[in-house]
Parts: C-alpha cells; sequence; structure tokens
C-alpha cells in the first residue's frame, strides 16, 4: 500500500506539473508567429504597398494593400490564422485578386513586422485598427468591406462583425471557441479552466446582422466539420461552402469551385466584383 500510494502521488505531482507547464506555455501552442517575410505580392505579381496602423493601445502594426481593378472594387480585410505571417499568404491574395477586389491584409501585433506580443484582446484590437484604416483613411464605403478570417482570424472576424457593419462577412475553417477545440485535442487536461484566450467565436456569430459564409472542409484534421455546424445552428440564414483538402490548404485543393463560391456568396450579398 505504501508502495501504490508512492505510485499516486508521483502520478499526481507529474500530472499537476504537465498541467502547470502547458498553462505558463499555452501562448505559444496559440499563436505560432513567425518574424521573417519571405515573399511579398510582387513575386505572383501583385501591386502592393506597405501600410503601418497605429493599434488603439499604441502598438504598431504592418500589412500590405493590394488595390482593386477598378476605383470601385470593393475591398477584403484577411485576418490571418495562428501561424506564419502574411507573407505565408500569397497563394490567397492571388484568389481575391482574381475576384476583383482590393485587399488589406495585417500582421497581428508578434507576428512578421508588427510589434508587441500577441494576445486576445491585442488581436482584437488589431482587427479594429484595419478595419478604420480602410472606412477612414481609404474611405471605403463599410458595406464594400468584406471581413475574411481563417482558422483563428475567423474568431477576429467574428468580434470586429460584431461592433461594425461590414458588407459580408466570411469565416474559414473556423472554430466555436478556443477552449471547445483545445479540449478536443488535450482530453486528459482541464483546458477550460486553464485556458486564458477564449475566441469564442460561437457567441459572437449569433450576433452578425451582415450576410455570412462558412467554408469548410469535412477532411479538415484540425478543427473539426461539426464546428462549422454548430456555428450555422445559431445563424441559420449563413450559407455553407463545403471544401476539399486539409485544414491548411482546403483554399487551395477546393480549387475553381472555392473562387466560384466565394464569388456567388458575394454578389447575391449585393457586392460588385469586377474582373481584374
Amino acid at each position: 500500500m505504501v508502495n501504490l500510494f508512492k505510485i499516486l502521488l508521483l502520478l499526481g505531482l507529474g500530472y499537476a506539473l504537465v498541467v502547470g507547464l502547458m498553462f505558463v506555455t499555452q501562448d505559444r501552442l496559440v499563436y505560432m508567429p513567425s518574424s521573417t517575410i519571405s515573399g511579398t505580392p510582387e513575386r505572383v505579381g501583385l501591386d502592393y504597398e506597405d501600410v503601418h496602423l497605429t493599434a488603439e493601445d499604441g502598438v504598431r502594426l504592418h500589412g500590405w494593400f493590394l488595390p482593386g481593378p477598378n476605383d470601385d472594387s470593393p475591398a477584403l480585410l484577411f485576418l490571418h490564422g495562428n501561424a506564419g505571417n502574411i507573407g505565408h499568404r500569397l497563394h490567397s491574395l492571388q484568389q481575391f485578386h482574381e475576384l476583383g477586389m482590393a485587399v488589406l491584409i495585417i500582421d497581428y501585433r508578434g507576428y512578421g513586422r508588427s510589434a508587441g506580443r500577441p494576445d486576445e484582446q491585442g488581436t482584437y484590437a488589431d482587427a479594429r485598427a484595419a478595419w478604420r484604416y480602410l472606412v477612414e483613411e481609404r474611405a471605403f464605403p463599410s458595406e464594400a468591406v468584406v471581413l475574411f478570417g481563417r482558422s483563428l482570424g475567423a474568431a477576429v472576424a467574428a468580434d470586429l462583425a460584431t461592433e461594425v457593419q461590414p458588407g459580408a462577412v466570411i469565416l474559414e475553417s473556423a472554430f466555436t471557441s478556443a477552449a471547445d477545440l483545445g479540449a478536443r485535442h488535450y482530453p486528459w487536461l482541464p483546458v477550460r479552466a486553464l485556458l486564458r484566450h477564449q475566441y469564442d467565436a460561437l457567441d459572437r456569430v449569433e450576433r452578425i446582422k451582415a450576410p455570412i459564409l462558412l467554408a469548410h472542409s469535412r477532411e479538415d484534421e484540425i478543427v473539426p466539420f461539426s464546428h462549422t455546424e454548430r456555428l450555422q445552428a445559431v445563424a441559420p440564414d449563413a450559407r455553407v461552402l463545403e471544401m476539399q483538402g486539409g485544414h491548411n490548404d482546403g483554399f487551395l485543393a477546393t480549387g475553381e469551385a472555392y473562387i466560384e463560391g466565394l464569388r456567388t456568396f458575394l454578389q447575391e450579398a449585393g457586392l460588385s466584383l469586377a474582373s481584374p
């Protein structure tokens, strides 16, 4: 009995150590930034401008603005996922250019050339700074701005969409909340008690007034398709675009059907898209 008690005690201490380590290092699991931008839109033949923004808390942000084919082209605010930086989204920038849109893509604080360190409220503030840039400095009407978020960026876009009135919202490979996703990947940990970053997209989506498109693949190995089904359950008017491929390549694996799915949704939302 004494030996059994010692074994249980050691196991308990070991588990507590792991839990403590996960709590302390969770930022490294949520945010995986890269500071090296390995390519610019010029690499794929697209014109762009470097953009420098200041968030409401004074953090300096970096991004790119890509003009549309016409002066009256709608704009898309691109909020990317949790890894890398804007330099890893060149294929997507090509696709949005093909749709005939201007694009603003930013790096969250701590990513790429943006200052600071990422956290949940900070990413929300970064998105608000990007929105202000489009509607105030670039003078895009709010109804001509599309919010696009992929993975973590979908939660950021959903939050922004509850505060502003965009023309449309596209949430790609979205999860219901960071806690739901973390509990799936780490069922042996008390994720909900440990997590400092909530990213509760489910709560936000039901409060969005703009047309919503939920794009997701049933083959997604990181965020199950059931998350999109739950999001649609609270936003029954949202359209669903079923993609192919995995979490990180669905927008490529789906091919032309992806582009046409976005085009159809945006046109039905009242946005005028021109050929580039």
